[in-house]
């Protein structure tokens, strides 16, 4: 791959070239996932289907324990 100097690029070229990355970045973006979609099709029949859009569990989170109060006075040693 050709080394560009940024340095030397004028503020259209280097928004021309920021278009053009970001485009090329959304074709193999879409590409990837098209692959791995067909992936899951052929993974779906080898178990139970799965929804297309099926979200991933979601832990319930725990409060921290508030510490609790003795029900009977402890008696302390001397």
């Amino acid at each position: 791959m050709a080394k560009i100097d940024l340095d030397a690029l004028s503020i259209e070229e280097l928004a021309s070239l920021r278009e053009h990355a970001t485009d090329k970045l959304f074709e193999k973006v879409a590409a990837r996932r098209a692959e791995l979609e067909a992936e899951l099709e052929k993974l779906a029949q080898y178990g139970k289907p799965m929804k297309k859009a099926e979200a991933a569990p979601v832990a319930k989170v725990k409060k921290p324990e508030e510490p609790r109060e003795p029900k009977e006075p402890v008696a302390k040693a001397a």
